[in-house]
């Protein structure tokens, strides 16, 4: 493969992978009413994650965001296997803008002005749909 071809991806990837890694490692140092109104936000879209100790889903999250952000930026790490990491956090983040109350206008998928920081994280599943799309089809055209 040249040159070229194997850096193209790699502007997205730092992108992407700097901003989570970031917040990855602010969720590690958090303090407990910060990791209460993380876990609440979640919980109140994901209902499920209600029965996890706030410190601890905090502490998972923090861990998972700084997995995915190094594995975006590692060079050995394939582009499907980062981008597959992004996709699902990503579909979570989308997920918790749908369900979440409040950050969309009644009826519409635009946001609120409550909505607008979570409604920008789209971009990080194009980016992770990116990525896979990629290297499938750089797979396929060898």
């Amino acid at each position: 493969m040249s040159k070229s071809r194997a850096l193209t991806t790699w502007p997205l990837r730092i992108a992407t992978g700097a901003f989570i890694i970031n917040s990855g490692m602010e969720k590690l140092g958090a303090d407990a009413e910060t990791a209460a109104q993380t876990h609440g936000f979640a919980s109140a879209a994901y209902p499920f994650l209600a029965d996890v100790p706030a410190e601890e889903f905090n502490k998972a999250l923090a861990i998972a965001e700084t997995v995915i952000g190094a594995a975006l930026l590692i060079p050995g790490v394939p582009a499907r296997v980062a981008g597959t990491g992004l996709t699902a956090f990503a579909a979570g983040l989308v997920g918790l803008y749908l369900r979440a109350p409040g950050l969309r206008q009644e009826g519409s998928l635009r946001p609120t002005p409550d909505g607008i920081a979570i409604a920008k994280d789209g971009w990080l599943l194009g980016a992770g749909v990116s990525l896979v799309a990629f290297d499938r089809y750089r797979r396929k055209h060898r």
